[in-house]
């Protein structure tokens, strides 16, 4: 069975919902606060609703906001962290479906935030949405155990690329990951710790973004896990005209069940009950249909 390793720990290639946490107080889908122990409430609730990966960030990457200090982001997400051990083990136990200790993912980009992150406590996955310009990130991580997500973009964080145009947004997403990849093995850190994300709504247009969803099947050529951020998205509301990311819930249920058939791995949103409970009721569906021997 087709596995990948977190944190030394085969997982089976059953979908994982990754929870939003968002420890601010400008996230786009008006989620955030700057209370950790609301922050913390809320992993709880979706590590309790199926959640697999909490992915905590205390930045927003909405560009349209200034970007916070270094200081500022490090200092909002130690006591998460410093805390998340034991709101692990307080956790009521799981199902045999779920990873049984959920998963701690830091959304950062800035290397010296990765560095003091990784230092603090056991961190699963580093989900740099920075796109890997430099090899920092990598380098950290390849010293560890951690994970490194890797997502497609083009310029920098926190900087509009509204008028971003591809001729080939598929040509120009595979160029980019074979390059990232070719620079990744050659700083030592291992493939198997390697996650992609095509980055929808990052330096994409509508059209571009429909059509990473319509063939999402083609990252499977990399044999690396896939996370597909589904939840709320631009996309989503330019598509059904709906300016509210919180109204958005239904289109994204959309996105996670051609995600599910494409099979991506971990699904990154903000109503985990919604999604781990598509994802049960889909993965059943599948179990019951009729083998072979028993036709």
């Amino acid at each position: 069975m087709s596995i990948f390793q977190l944190r030394n720990e085969e997982l089976r290639r059953f979908p994982r919902v990754m929870g939003i946490v968002n420890i601010n107080d400008d996230s786009f889908s008006g989620d955030g606060s700057l209370d950790v122990g609301e922050s913390l409430n809320l992993a709880k609730q979706m590590i309790q609703q199926g959640a697999d990966i909490i992915d905590v960030g205390a930045e927003s990457a909405r560009t349209n906001r200034g970007p916070i200090t270094i200081d500022e982001e490090i200092a909002r997400l130690r006591p998460f962290i410093e805390a998340y051990p034991a709101l692990v083990k307080a956790a009521p136990a799981r199902d045999a479906l779920q990873i049984q200790r959920p998963l701690l993912s830091i959304n950062t980009w800035r290397p010296e935030v990765v560095k003091a992150v990784l230092e603090m406590g056991e961190i699963d996955i580093i989900n740099d949405i920075g796109g890997l310009v430099e090899l920092d990130n990598a380098q950290l991580c390849a010293g560890t155990d951690a994970s490194l997500l890797v997502m497609h973009t083009v310029g920098e964080p926190k900087v509009p690329h509204l008028s971003q145009m591809y001729d080939d947004v598929w040509g120009a997403m595979e160029e980019f990951f074979d390059d990232r990849l070719h620079k990744i093995e050659g700083c030592g850190l291992d493939r198997e710790q390697v996650i992609l994300d095509p980055g929808i709504d990052f330096a994409k247009q509508r059209l571009d973004n429909l059509r990473i969803y319509a063939e999402i099947e083609r990252l499977s050529s990399y044999d690396l896990p896939v996370l597909l951020p589904i939840s709320r998205k631009t996309v989503i509301g330019e598509t059904l005209g709906i300016e509210e990311p919180q109204e958005r819930d239904a289109g994204t249920v959309a996105c996670l069940v051609r995600g599910l058939a494409a099979g991506a791995d971990i699904f990154r949103v903000h109503n985990v009950k919604a999604v781990a409970d598509c994802i049960r009721v889909v993965s059943a569906i599948h179990q019951a249909r009729p083998t072979a021997s028993s036709m």
